[in-house]
C-alpha cells in the first residue's frame, strides 16, 4: 500500500465512510504499539483525495466512550500518513441558540474527564513531550468546514467550548446547570482526548459537533435520553455526509499548516537519550526527527 500521499481522516459514526462519490473502497486492519483501533479502517478516494474513515465506537456502536482507545485510533491514522483529521461527533447543547439538528464547530475544550493524562498522549516511558493546546483546533480546517457547512445552507456555528465529561450516563442536572451558566457551548464524551493525540501526531484536527439534544438543563425540553439521539444523530449523519463530501476536495495537498510542525518546540528529552524502544514504538511521529 502507497502511503507516501498526505492523507485525511475522518472519525465518527460507522455510515459515514458510505459516502457518494467514494472510489477505490479498501479494507485496513491495523495494528499500532498501543493495540488496535476501535475497528476495521475503511479507504477510498474523494475529491481526488486519499480518506481514511475510522468508526470511533466500532462497528454496530459496541464501544463504550470510556473505553475507547484513543491512542491506538489516531496512531493508526498517523501509520496510514493522515495529517488532517475531521471528526463528527454526537454533542448536547449547552446554549439556546444550538439547537437539535444544528452543527457546533468548537474551538476550545475543558475537561471533566478522569482518564488521565496518560491515556491522552503518546509520550512516556524516556521521551518527555509538551505540546500546546492553547488553540487546540486548527483554524485553518475548521474554516474550512464553517464554509463549507454555510454553503449548503446548513445552521453551523463557529467557535464554542466543548466540555468533555467521562459518561456513559449523562450529566446530572446540577452538572449541565453548571456547564451552562459557566457559557460553555456543547458538552459530548470522546472528543478531547482525539484532539489531544492528534497535536501530538502533528495532525490538524477540527470537529463537526453535530447538536443531538439540550442535555438537561433545559428544564422546558424533556431531559436527554439515548432514544432521542439517535434520532436526532441518524439525521445528522446525512448532514455530516454533504459536509464532508464538499469539504475534502478543499483541504491542501501540502501538510504545512502550524499543527503539522507541533513538535518542533513540544520535545524535551534530547533526542540521543531517547531509548530505542520508545523510538521505535513512536516511529510514525518522530519519523522527521530520526
Amino acid at each position: 500500500m502507497d502511503i507516501s500521499e498526505p492523507s485525511i481522516g475522518i472519525i465518527g459514526g460507522s455510515g459515514l465512510y458510505q459516502l457518494e462519490g467514494l472510489s477505490d473502497p479498501t479494507q485496513i486492519e491495523a495494528q499500532t504499539p498501543f493495540g488496535p483501533p476501535s475497528d476495521t479502517i475503511f479507504g477510498g478516494r474523494l475529491g481526488g483525495r486519499q480518506v481514511y474513515f475510522l468508526p470511533r465506537h466500532g462497528r454496530g456502536h459496541r464501544i463504550m466512550p470510556h473505553e475507547l482507545n484513543h491512542r491506538a485510533n489516531i496512531y493508526a491514522l498517523r501509520q496510514l500518513n493522515v495529517r488532517w483529521i475531521i471528526c463528527v461527533t454526537a454533542v448536547g447543547s449547552l446554549q439556546e441558540q444550538y439547537k437539535p439538528r444544528d452543527i457546533v464547530l468548537p474551538d476550545q475544550y475543558y475537561d471533566r474527564t478522569s482518564a488521565g493524562g496518560a491515556q491522552h498522549s503518546f509520550f512516556g516511558k524516556g521521551i518527555v513531550a509538551h505540546v500546546s493546546m492553547a488553540d487546540p483546533i486548527s483554524k485553518n480546517l475548521r474554516t474550512i468546514l464553517a464554509e463549507t457547512a454555510a454553503e449548503l445552507g446548513f445552521p453551523a456555528h463557529s467557535g464554542g467550548t466543548y466540555v468533555n465529561m467521562d459518561g456513559p450516563a449523562f450529566s446530572t442536572r446540577a452538572e449541565s446547570l453548571t456547564y451552562q451558566r459557566a457559557g460553555f457551548d456543547i458538552i459530548g464524551m470522546t472528543n478531547l482526548g482525539e484532539a489531544k493525540l492528534a497535536r501530538e501526531a502533528e495532525i490538524a484536527l477540527a470537529t463537526l459537533g453535530m447538536i443531538t439534544d439540550y442535555d438537561c438543563w433545559k428544564v422546558d425540553e424533556e431531559p436527554v435520553t439515548a432514544q432521542t439521539v439517535i434520532g436526532h444523530l441518524m439525521a445528522n449523519v446525512e448532514t455530516a455526509k454533504q459536509v464532508l463530501v464538499n469539504a475534502i476536495s478543499k483541504i491542501p495537498t501540502e501538510p504545512n499548516w502550524p499543527e503539522h510542525a507541533s513538535l518542533d518546540s513540544a520535545l524535551v528529552t534530547d533526542k540521543s537519550l531517547w531509548p530505542e524502544s520508545t523510538r521505535e514504538a513512536l516511529k510514525a511521529i518522530l519519523m522527521r526527527f530520526l
